[in-house]
């Protein structure tokens, strides 16, 4: 077994990663295709299946050829992606329509109705609240925008299982993806056919529910011929993004945390079980018996990206270069950014206002001020919108000490240091810390590689940078945090004024 090799594939928000993974641990191979997200209307987030496939099918011959393996080598595969993005197919097998992103907001009216007339009894029932990031408002929406792609529906799949059944033929899903749709039971571990009802969505739409770790089939003979994986390679179920990179990055047990700085900024704990709650996000986690509850800001990454572009990159300045520039200045500008705070609503927020209308603001400029302090204040930001999950995750009763950071935005020794900082706890970052890695490592584990999962984290995961909380900063930034969180909640009502002259 020391020379088995397996793949994990992960559709992210703006691309699709495939990662050739050693029985030890070692990344042996990778390869990555942008993806475009179609935004037709503001606050739609949309993207073709069809990319995703093609973009499986050239990444696996590239991360194959820079492992220098053959795809009979690969022992397992496994994927995941951002959780409840459904994809619907009619009878025939054609996808009806794009997939609508975790970040849509267009389902937010329907969302605040199912909270007005059924908010309780669904957070009981599937342990999260109604908002436009979940599966049953958008279908609500499409039922009163678009009912003739409803009523073609034949299966409903999320994205990462509709990729997967692209090689295998096959359609289920885990309990996380399950509890992602708002449909499913989470205590009973069953699809609810009252949550179905409340949008009359017919229960028999929803796929068979496995295990993660499950071996749900093989790669076809067809799909091997497209994808460049061998015929008859075992497939793993796989689950979500977030909950195979916590796994990947060494999240494994009761009380360990992760620190995501992507597209959207997370913060997750691993759980012995659920924590219903308006304010935090609850899903069964990939290492069996765990649940992992979880609290998010909006923008993260998108908004770090808003700010190269907007003021950071020119003339021909590459997007790395002009990354590295702002880092640099980021670096450079002192603690507290002289005053200046940023709220990273640039579209809407979710953990713990759960508001779609709020909007970014840069807040106390002056002539004082020059674009380090701008890089610096959106770096801190990030972390104060992170300080309010964690302080929403402690109200649940739930406490860490130490959190492993991923995402892109790990990178960044300097934006470590600052989330360290204001979170007041110890930030890790693991060698690896992307989801494909995770879904390697679920694939392995599915196939008997590993005994479990704990043992696989203790194999294959290390690592290579450890952050203290510096006690000169805490007290300004605890100082900081106050500032930015009061100002918060003294600009709903003009967020919420603003947005009826938007939509006017």
């Amino acid at each position: 077994m020391d020379e088995t090799f397996f793949i994990g594939i992960d559709i992210g928000a703006g691309s699709l990663k495939t990662t050739v993974v050693a029985l030890d641990g070692r990344v042996c191979g990778s390869a990555g295709v942008d993806l475009v997200t179609h935004t037709p209307h503001p606050g739609w987030s949309e993207q073709d299946p069809a990319d995703w496939w093609r973009a499986l099918c050239d990444t696996v011959p590239r991360a194959l050829a820079e492992a220098g393996l053959k795809a009979e080598r690969i022992a397992a595969v496994a994927i995941s992606a951002g959780a409840h993005t459904p994809v619907l197919e009619d009878a025939q097998g054609r996808v009806i329509r794009p997939a609508i992103l975790w970040s849509d907001t267009r389902s937010a009216a329907e969302a605040r109705e199912l909270q007005q007339r059924h908010g309780e009894e669904i957070l009981q029932l599937a342990c999260n609240r109604p908002a436009p990031t979940w599966t049953q408002p958008q279908l609500l929406w499409l039922a009163r925008h678009e009912p003739d792609a409803l009523a073609r529906t034949h299966r409903l799949y999320v994205a990462k299982d509709w990729l997967r059944s692209r090689l295998t033929g096959t359609w289920e899903t885990d309990a996380t993806e399950a509890v992602g749709t708002l449909l499913y039971d989470g205590r009973r571990d069953a699809w609810s056919e009252r949550l179905c009802a409340m949008i009359d969505f017919d229960p028999r739409r929803l796929p068979p529910i496995v295990q993660p770790t499950d071996v749900v089939g093989q790669v076809t003979k067809a799909a091997a011929s497209a994808s460049g994986l061998a015929q008859g390679t075992p497939v793993v179920c796989g689950s979500s993004d977030t909950s195979v990179e916590a796994f990947g990055a060494g999240a494994a047990s009761t009380g360990i945390g992760t620190v995501k700085l992507a597209t959207a900024a997370a913060i997750s704990i691993v759980a012995d079980g659920p924590r219903p709650s308006p304010t935090v996000i609850n899903y069964p986690f990939c290492v069996p018996g765990h649940w992992y509850t979880i609290g998010a800001t909006n923008s993260c990454a998108s908004a770090h990206r808003w700010l190269r572009d907007t003021f950071f990159r020119t003339g021909a300045t590459s997007g790395a270069e002009a990354f590295r520039r702002m880092d640099e200045e980021a670096a450079a500008a002192e603690p507290g950014a002289r005053g200046l705070v940023f709220h990273p609503y640039l579209q809407g927020e979710r953990t713990p206002h759960w508001d779609p209308l709020l909007r970014a603001a840069f807040l106390g400029m002056s002539f004082a001020h020059e674009r380090r302090h701008f890089a610096r204040a959106l770096y801190e930001g990030i972390a104060f919108s992170l300080r309010d999950v964690l302080d929403a995750l402690r109200s649940q009763g739930l406490q860490m000490e130490e959190a492993r950071i991923i995402g892109g935005g790990s990178r960044s020794a300097t934006w470590r240091q600052i989330v360290a900082d204001v979170l007041g706890i110890s930030i890790l970052m693991p060698r690896v810390t992307d989801a494909s890695f995770g879904a390697a490592l679920v694939a392995a584990v599915g196939v008997g590689a590993f005994p479990d999962a704990q043992t696989a984290v203790a194999r294959t995961v290390s690592v290579v940078a450890h952050h203290e909380p510096n006690p000169a900063h805490r007290a300004l930034y605890d100082e900081m945090h106050g500032i930015y969180r009061d100002a918060a909640h003294a600009l709903v009502d003009v967020n919420h004024r603003l947005a009826e002259r938007r939509n006017s």
